[in-house]
């Protein structure tokens, strides 16, 4: 399934189309079984007229048997029809979830904007459930339809006027089903845009979770999210109002037509137009009626809910891209020359930038907002309003996003940790734990974090490194930054939650690893920026000052005071 512009319509539409042969498969076999259904109360009607009224044993042993095979039959039909159709409604959930993840993972972004993590997770599971649910609704629907046609046919064959009721009837059931699952429709979109809200914000307060507790902040948190799920229960309940007002007003009909098949039906047998055990047949094709209008009820809750689930997933599936354009491949050989000509982002106001090949540039910021910006333009996270940002002389706007990323890589401060052990996070998944990687380790004073450990590097460091300090989580990240080993490396603020003297090795370790290869450190951190070749700073959105971090320390009043005050 592609990206561009979806609709909800066109979710399903593809979600169907994917699982039509299993849909197919298990409509078939429910068709089967809706038969089978359909000819016992026939049979047993049979058995009255034949067996029982004229008291003849053998017909009644030859009939039973006959209910047998059938019992067997339906049986199968039921468990093989079910099973096709779970299948294609899990295998579609998971098709729409691998979509989902795809398009948040794209390189050129822009699914996630406005949308916290939470919703988006909520949108690749439960919206992906429910479209997938879709599927069985369907089929379910098939075989609601081929057990009507088959009780009709049965009805006009043993009174055309039962049979007539139940052809005239059924349509306007449905419409009057579908009608009333509209406003099943608009709540369930409701419902499930509050609680990926509710997801978001819980995911967002979890994330947190060690900061909040910091900042004393448990009570407002919690106060917050109250909130939140408030919302979104009251949400829920709207939903679950209209879902049981739309099942019992359908219920009700339902059992309405059902009494008006089974009163013409007696007085049919009054009259003398129909025998005892046609009358038997009429009530129990009646009765049987029962289920397959009430899997329409089903079928109508479940296509609303799809519907209003497909809705959200086509507007992550067609969110724009954060970036557009660039399909060139990046060279094989790259200097890791990066400059910045006239860039406007944010906080970045025309900076005119170079950052040489092959040297460690040391970064400082007057304004958060700036170093944001700048790495967001290095990592083509976004591209500048104004200005461009070139490798090796190539605008970065003309290259593949993913293979720039290879080449470019922005380790951001709060980057995450991945479940697992310390070095899964370390070593790419396609490399060997070699000494390259003891080299990282240690230039990220990350060692020290492996020897602190039950089992080593081997040892599990939680969902998003929960089970690691702050400093702990930071080294890690960096040494795994570094083991990367890319062309040109941007770390951002790698050391805030260390204490000096590990700072301080870090540094020196940091220079020592990357020596001869482009190196960019943006921070206010006057250990690394005093082994950095060359320091600039950036002050109102432009280039304030460059120079070495001693000499600026000296000479730069700006300077000294975003760094060492």
């Amino acid at each position: 399934m592609g990206s561009g512009e979806l609709s909800g319509r066109d979710v399903l539409a593809s979600s169907v189309k994917g699982q039509g042969r299993r849909v197919a498969l298990g409509a078939a076999l429910g068709c089967v079984h809706q038969l089978g259904e359909a000819l016992v109360p026939v049979l047993i009607g049979v058995v009255v007229d034949q067996a029982v009224a004229g008291r003849d044993a053998g017909r009644l042993v030859l009939w039973l048997a006959v209910l047998a095979v059938l019992y067997v039959c339906l049986s199968w039909s039921f468990r093989l029809g079910a099973r096709a159709g779970e299948r294609g409604a899990e295998e579609a959930a998971h098709e729409l979830r691998l979509a989902v993840v795809g398009r948040v993972l794209d390189p050129r972004g822009g699914a996630e904007a406005d949308r916290l993590s939470g919703e988006l997770a909520n949108v690749a599971t439960e919206d992906a459930k429910r479209v997938g649910a879709v599927n069985m609704a369907l089929m379910s629907g098939i075989w609601a339809v081929a057990g009507i046609a088959v009780s009709a046919v049965a009805l006009l064959l043993t009174s055309v006027p039962l049979g007539l009721i139940v052809l005239l009837g059924t349509p306007v059931l449905l419409w009057l089903g579908h009608l009333l699952s509209k406003p099943l429709e608009r709540r369930s979109e409701a419902e499930q845009d509050r609680a990926a809200g509710a997801a978001g914000v819980a995911a967002d307060l979890v994330a947190g979770l060690r900061v909040l507790k910091g900042l004393g902040a448990q009570r407002a948190a919690v106060e917050r999210y109250r909130r939140t799920s408030q919302v979104s229960l009251a949400a829920t309940l709207r939903a679950a109002r209209a879902e049981s007002w739309q099942t019992g007003l359908v219920l009700a009909l339902t059992g309405g037509f059902i009494a008006l098949i089974a009163w013409v039906g007696g007085r049919l047998a009054l009259d003398g137009s129909l025998t005892l055990g046609q009358l038997v047949s009429a009530v129990g094709l009646a009765l049987f009626l029962l289920g397959p209008l009430e899997t329409f009820a089903w079928v109508n809750a479940e296509l609303a809910q799809g519907r209003a689930s497909a809705a959200r997933i086509a507007e992550v599936l067609s969110a724009g891209p954060a970036v557009t354009g660039g399909d060139e491949p990046v060279p094989d050989a790259v200097r890791g020359e990066l400059r910045l000509r006239g860039v406007r982002l944010g906080g970045l106001d025309g900076v005119d930038l170079d950052l040489p090949a092959g040297r460690l540039t040391g970064i400082a910021v007057t304004d958060p907002a700036c170093a944001e910006a700048l790495l967001s333009c290095l990592g083509r996270e976004a591209d500048p309003e104004a200005g461009s940002v070139e490798l090796d002389g190539v605008p970065l706007t003309r290259l593949d996003p993913a293979r720039l990323r290879a080449a470019v890589l922005v380790a951001a401060h709060d980057a995450a940790l991945f479940e697992g052990s310390l070095a899964d996070n370390v070593v790419p998944a396609d490399a060997a734990d070699d000494a390259l990687t003891a080299r990282a380790l240690a230039a990220a004073d990350a060692d020290e974090v492996v020897r602190s450990l039950p089992h080593g590097a081997a040892t599990g460091v939680g969902e998003g490194g929960r089970s690691l300090s702050g400093g702990q989580r930071q080294r890690v990240l960096l040494a795994r930054a570094l083991r990367a080993g890319p062309p040109v490396l941007v770390v951002h603020d790698p050391t805030t939650a260390v204490d000096a003297v590990t700072e301080a090795r870090i540094a020196e370790g940091l220079r020592e690893f990357r020596q001869g290869r482009t190196t960019v450190v943006v921070t206010n951190s006057p250990a690394l920026l005093s082994v950095a070749d060359r320091v600039v700073l950036l002050d109102g959105g432009r280039v304030g000052a460059e120079g070495t971090h001693a000499e600026l320390a000296r000479t730069h009043e700006t300077y000294r005071t975003a760094v060492l005050a």
